[in-house]
């Protein structure tokens, strides 16, 4: 059996026949046709930029007492108030990035002073979401 076959190599496409072996002992010629001239190159679209990784959940900007963002991302909810009492680890807010939820806990135990953001809010990396003294 023939098969007619049109194969792009680099850029370059080559028109193929290629002829089944009757047997696995005895292959038949196979016989390649003279390249065609080169097809136009087509445009691979770039694969998207990999994230950035994530820095680490210390604050970096700000105050000691601030709470920054480790990612940009979107603020989804708040789990605390103004008053509020938090130790170390408790859940303050949850951003989105990247369709990936990320909970943002208190770096220090104390008292909640202040929220620096409403969800739905749009933040960078390092940007203070609240401050805990």
């Amino acid at each position: 059996m023939r098969r007619h076959l049109r194969v792009t190599v680099d850029g370059r496409a080559y028109d193929v026949v290629v002829e089944e072996m009757t047997s696995p002992t005895e292959p038949e010629a196979t016989t390649l046709a003279p390249p065609a001239a080169p097809a136009a190159p087509r445009a691979i679209p770039s694969a998207p930029a990999a994230p950035a990784p994530s820095r680490p959940a210390a604050p970096v900007a700000g105050s000691p007492d601030d709470r920054t963002a480790p990612l940009a991302g979107v603020v989804l909810e708040i789990n605390a108030s103004v008053g509020d009492m938090v130790d170390v680890d408790d859940a303050i807010l949850v951003l989105e990035a990247m369709k990936m939820k990320t909970v943002i806990s208190a770096h220090k135990a104390g008292r909640i002073a202040a929220i620096h953001v409403k969800p739905g809010d749009t933040v960078e990396a390092d940007q203070p979401l609240a401050t805990i003294q």
